[in-house]
């Protein structure tokens, strides 16, 4: 990059100045990496000091079943193939339940598209997990997933969000976002909701006084003015409706092993590579850099692993996500490696481990209990990046 450009960017990023689409393609053409790591993590110390954020959260999907075969997706079966499965509520609320001892916080909820599950199946199954767990946060359904609702219910959007609300749902989960931009979502989405119906919803749900995640599915065909385009447009909308309270890039991952059934489902892996860790690094810098309207920036470290997931709290991340119990989307496919489950315990010793002060907090981002960072008594205590 350009001196005088690398200048500009800093001097507009120091001075709060709004980066363009222009500076946000430019930021990604840079191999500074230290460069950009380090310009990422003044904002993030700026609006997070030297916080990592997690919660206690246990992911459960209850079907598999589904109508899309997105082209990256090893997760979804068929109605009567081998390893579909539809759960009882009952078996849901029993597999919630066993981790109510740990404290749990948060439920996080995604199924596939399922053809025949009637529209009363979820927000029963809602109501029922709420019961058995009152005082924890149900984090539920993707944009998608509503969407799909609408059309086996008969209900806009507005209504079955209500419903869905009187129920207990606290947040709607980020996902269905993957690539915003047609020239790229075309060749690996196969479903009917794209930005138009994602945007809808969500900024319904932020009417309706939720506060939601935003994700991008990244490192397979797209480019980085994808990445930029998607960002910018996420951006936008928060500067409308301010309801996003988290940004989650999402490590696209091949299908590495299916040792169920032989299958390799992941129709883009061969003419892709997943993204290194410099590139997944680059793209929580960028990231954070890009959007100054939204408060916190997650590294998903299933997706990413856990020495990546660490290294990204130093360019812009400042939230590691929870516990997660059985994170069955990639794990499904590419057994990549992470474990299902990180304990409290666990994520505050990464979080010290990388040099800073742990934060538990619930699903819409208030503190439940702070901890203590690094021993600063240590030698070898590590740091966060001066800034």
């Amino acid at each position: 990059m350009d001196v005088g450009l690398k200048r500009e960017l800093e001097e507009k990023v120091r001075a709060g100045v709004r980066l363009t689409r222009e500076d946000g393609v430019a930021l990604y053409e840079s191999d500074d990496l230290a460069w950009l790591g380090g310009l990422a993590h003044e904002v993030r110390t700026r609006l997070n000091g030297d916080v990592v954020h997690f919660n206690v959260n246990r992911h459960l999907n209850m079907t598999n079943v589904c109508t899309a075969s997105c082209a990256y997706c090893s997760f979804q079966r068929k109605p009567g193939e081998k390893d579909a499965y539809t759960m009882r509520i009952e078996e849901a609320v029993k597999l919630a339940k066993e981790m109510e001892s740990e404290n749990l916080t948060e439920l996080h909820i995604v199924n596939g598209l399922h053809p025949n599950l009637p529209w009363r199946y979820y927000p029963r199954s809602l109501r029922e997990l709420k019961a058995a767990l009152p005082d924890v946060s149900l984090k539920a359904f993707t944009a998608t997933e509503i969407h799909h609702f609408e059309t086996i219910s008969g209900l806009s959007a507005s209504e079955i969000l209500d419903e869905l609300i009187d129920a207990g749902l606290e947040s709607l989960t980020g996902g269905g976002a993957e690539i915003f931009d047609w020239e790229v979502r075309q060749h690996i989405v196969d479903h009917r909701t794209h930005w138009e119906d994602w945007s809808r919803i969500h900024r319904l749900a932020h009417e309706k006084g939720l506060k939601t995640p935003c994700t991008m599915l990244y490192g397979h065909i797209e480019e980085p003015r994808h990445r930029v385009d998607h960002v910018l447009r996420l951006r936008e909308l928060q500067d409308e409706t301010g309801g996003f309270q988290v940004f989650i890039p999402l490590r696209y991952q091949h299908d590495f092993v299916d040792v169920k059934d032989g299958k390799v489902r992941n129709r883009l892996q061969a003419r892709t590579q997943m993204a290194t860790g410099a590139e997944a690094l680059k793209t929580f810098a960028v990231s954070r850099l890009l959007f100054d309207n939204v408060p916190h920036v997650k590294v998903f470290w299933v997706m990413h692993g856990v020495q990546t997931a660490q290294l990204a709290l130093q360019h812009g991340a400042d939230d590691m996500d929870g516990s997660v119990v059985e994170y069955k989307i990639t794990h499904d496919a590419d057994n990549y490696g992470t474990p299902n489950k990180l304990t409290r315990e666990d994520l505050l010793d990464l979080i010290r481990d990388a040099g800073f002060r742990p934060v538990e907090r619930n699903t819409r981002y208030e503190v439940i209990r702070e901890y203590d960072g690094p021993d600063p008594a240590r030698r070898e205590s590590p740091q966060p990046m001066r800034v």
